[in-house]
């Protein structure tokens, strides 16, 4: 039986093609995540083609990003590239390009918790980002490679009493399923961070707060604020899609915040990215203790 050409690959795999992003993403996550190390050198450019089943200009696409990035260097003809000897900070510094919230918040997450008292403010539509960032430094606090002393988690949601702009169907009858869904999600994700945070008390003594509060608005943006010295700041991007709700499809317009590109604002790094910094803070603050109401993440 003859293959596709669209999904057979150089080395006669069938499937799905994987763009060069898709292999940067996975690149980035294994550099990230330490299984390639600082100063490691990368597989080669075949053993990567034939290991996701692409040509070899697709890898040589992906590595370029990354080195781009400042995670590869010594990109040479004929001598695989080695992982820079400090990654976390080419993700996180100030000369890091703008990324998606899965690839450049969980660096910076970590980061803030190699201080002695954490804080980070959170505004978002749901708290799955968080949630999913915070998953690097608990496993380094339980496997005692750091443990602050203090931890302070402020986060700001959408009030369960508005009418959100968004996730919204086409179709304004079918409000409702819609709705209900999200408030699943943002009250299960919540939870699940509160839950793991808290847990820290016991099991390892640290002093623990989280609090969430209601936002009478949608936001439009996703901002996080950490250690009272960084601000990253996204859009969220509306687009047209179709989903299946309570098994019937549905067209909705939506926002994908994972995939929002967090860019990030240092104090210190300029009196452009000073000034954001604290701006960002005071109308964090302004929020949080004006308009905002008590949110339980219940019903």
């Amino acid at each position: 039986m003859a293959v596709d050409a669209e999904h057979a690959t150089a080395s006669g795999r069938t499937g799905p093609q994987r763009s060069h992003r898709e292999i940067a993403d996975e690149l980035r996550r294994r550099i990230r995540t330490g299984r390639l190390r600082p100063g490691e050198r990368m597989p080669t450019q075949a053993r990567l083609a034939d290991e996701f089943g692409v040509e070899r200009g697709a890898v040589r696409q992906a590595l370029r990003i990354l080195q781009s990035e400042h995670l590869l260097t010594n990109m040479t003809k004929g001598s695989p590239a080695i992982v820079a000897a400090d990654p976390v900070r080419a993700l996180t510094g100030p000369a890091a390009p703008p990324l998606p919230t899965t690839v450049a918040l969980a660096p910076r997450i970590a980061a803030a918790f190699a201080a002695s008292h954490v804080e980070i403010d959170a505004l978002c539509l749901t708290s799955i980002s968080l949630t999913l960032a915070i998953g690097e430094p608990l496993r380094q606090i339980h496997a005692g490679r750091m443990k602050p002393a203090k931890v302070d988690v402020r986060v700001l949601l959408p009030s369960r009493d508005i009418d959100l702009a968004f996730p919204t169907p086409v179709d304004a009858t079918a409000a409702a399923p819609l709705r209900r869904r999200w408030l699943a999600q943002r009250n299960a994700q919540g939870q699940v961070l509160r839950h793991n945070l808290l847990a820290l008390r016991a099991t390892h003594g640290i002093d623990v707060r989280v609090t969430f509060r209601a936002l009478p608005f949608t936001p439009p943006v996703k901002l996080y604020l950490l250690n009272g010295a960084e601000a990253l700041y996204a859009y969220y991007t509306l687009r047209l899609r179709e989903e299946e709700i309570d098994h019937e499809p549905l067209e909705l317009y939506d926002a994908e915040g994972t995939q929002s590109v967090l860019f990030a604002f240092e104090q210190g790094a300029g009196a452009r990215d000073t000034t954001f910094v604290e701006q960002s803070h005071l109308w964090f603050n302004a929020l949080w203790e004006t308009i905002s109401s008590e949110l339980t993440l219940t019903g």
